[in-house]
């Protein structure tokens, strides 16, 4: 296990809920501008036609805490389409992180599988799912197992379904963030997340088609919610070393958190890839 994937296993954990709940202050937003910026609803109904009578099959990758499917539910109309209940399969490294997102699972999702492994380690069935999507799931992936895991993901599409990948580009703040940071404390071994554009070239690479949408906004909080931007902040880079303070004393951390910090409150820039994977 990466020492990167390490640390992310160890926040998403009972021991890290309090770490999760503050990134959540601030990232749950994420999910509905996911949910906003295409027509799910005619996605669903599109898979499900070609599903015919039964129900459409899911995986979600690296499932988190269950935020993008409660997202889909409140604001992609999804109760209104013409779909079967969607039978989910998840798939996270972190046992705690499956119990979240299965206790979270909103209607019309419903959770018939788990598989506690990484992307990479993961074993496809041979009939695929309809819909296989990461939002925001990929970054602890080393560029070392990149090509593996995306071989993975496209193996799991089963024939005339779709991937969909949700992940920062190089000039949004997840990517940006965290290579500053790095920078600023270190380790000088550490490796920077993968972006959205590496991912895309690594699938295409691989023969996989992708179109890109872009999807950009600010993830926003108060003047005064200090104790809200650290938490949210250690959780981009699952690394709780360093105080806000400490970030904001030191470069180049200081010069960007500069920029993101204004009379009305923080404002840290997200430039989003929303990827459409034809395998």
């Amino acid at each position: 296990m990466s020492d990167l994937l390490a640390r992310s296993s160890a926040h998403w954990s009972e021991a890290g809920r309090a770490g999760m709940e503050a990134f959540y202050r601030l990232a749950t937003d994420d999910y509905r501008h996911l949910a906003l910026a295409r027509d799910w609803r005619a996605l669903f109904e599109a898979a499900q036609a070609r599903a015919g009578e039964r129900p459409l099959r899911l995986l979600d990758v690296a499932c988190g805490s269950g935020k993008f499917p409660n997202a889909l539910a409140r604001h992609a109309g999804l109760a209104e389409a013409r779909i079967h209940p969607v039978d989910t399969a998840l798939l996270d490294p972190s046992a705690f992180s499956i119990a979240e997102a299965r206790a979270a699972l909103p209607a019309p999702f419903r959770a018939v599988a788990e598989h506690e492994t990484t992307l990479q380690g993961f074993a496809p069935p041979p009939e695929g799912y309809d819909l296989v999507w990461a939002t925001h799931a990929l970054y602890a992936i080393p560029q070392t197992e990149l090509a593996a895991a995306m071989e993975r993901f496209r193996a799991a599409i089963a024939p005339g379904g779709t991937g969909l990948i949700a992940h920062s580009a190089e000039a949004g703040h997840y990517i940006g963030f965290h290579r500053r940071f790095l920078a600023a404390f270190g380790p000088e071994s550490a490796a920077p997340y993968a972006s959205a554009e590496a991912i895309a070239q690594t699938l295409r690479a691989q023969g996989a088609e992708v179109e890109v949408q872009e999807v950009a906004y600010d993830s926003a909080a108060g003047p005064d919610e200090t104790a809200a931007v650290e938490g949210y902040l250690q959780r981009c880079v699952f690394d709780e070393r360093a105080s806000l303070a400490e970030m904001q004393a030191t470069a180049p951390l200081a010069d960007y958190l500069a920029g993101c910090r204004g009379p009305e409150g923080w404002r840290f820039p997200q430039r989003v890839w929303l990827m459409t994977v034809t395998a």
